[in-house]
C-alpha cells in the first residue's frame, strides 16, 4: 500500500512567540474582507484590508530587521507562508520607501490627477499641503503599531 502523504507545516523555532499576534491579525483580516461595504466607495472598502496587510508586514519587518528577535529562518518561513508581503517589505529596505503603506501607492494610474498617496509625502510637507483627494487616503494610512514586543529570554 503507498504511502499517504500529509502535508503537515513544520514550524521552525521561535514560532510559538509570533503566532498569537499574526493569528489576531488574520483574525481582524477575515472579519474586515467579510465586513458589509454597504454605502462606501470600492476603494473605502478595501482600506481596512491594506492596513491590516500593512500591520502584518510591518510586525515580522520589524521583528527580523529592527529589533533582531527572529530569526532569518523565521523570516523566511513567514514570507513563504504568505503571512507578510515580500514585495512590500523589499520596497521598505530601500531609502525613500520606508513609510509606504502598500504597494498600490507607487501607481500613478490609481489616483486621482496621476499623483501620488499621502505615505509618499515626505513629512516635513505633509501637513502644508494635502488636497481633499489625498486627505480621504489618509486613513488607509494610519496604521496602528500596537504590537507584543517580545522578549528574548
Amino acid at each position: 500500500m503507498p504511502k499517504v502523504k500529509t502535508s503537515r507545516v513544520k514550524y521552525p523555532n521561535g514560532w510559538e512567540l509570533i503566532e498569537p499576534t499574526l493569528r489576531e491579525l488574520e483574525a481582524k483580516m477575515r472579519e474586515a474582507e467579510n465586513d458589509p461595504h454597504d454605502g462606501k466607495r470600492k476603494c473605502e472598502g478595501l482600506w481596512p484590508i491594506f492596513k491590516i496587510s500593512h500591520q502584518k508586514s510591518r510586525y515580522i519587518y520589524d521583528l527580523y530587521y529592527r529589533r533582531e528577535e527572529i530569526s532569518k529562518e523565521l523570516y523566511e518561513f513567514c514570507l513563504e507562508q504568505g503571512y507578510a508581503d515580500k514585495n512590500l517589505i523589499a520596497k521598505w529596505k530601500k531609502p525613500g520607501y520606508e513609510r509606504l503603506c502598500c504597494l498600490r501607492c507607487m501607481q500613478p494610474r490609481d489616483h486621482n490627477f496621476a499623483t501620488t498617496c499621502v505615505c509618499r509625502v515626505p513629512k516635513h510637507l505633509g501637513k502644508k499641503r494635502l488636497s481633499n483627494a489625498s486627505t480621504a487616503a489618509a486613513g488607509a494610512v494610519q496604521v496602528e503599531t500596537d504590537f507584543v514586543i517580545l522578549s528574548s529570554s
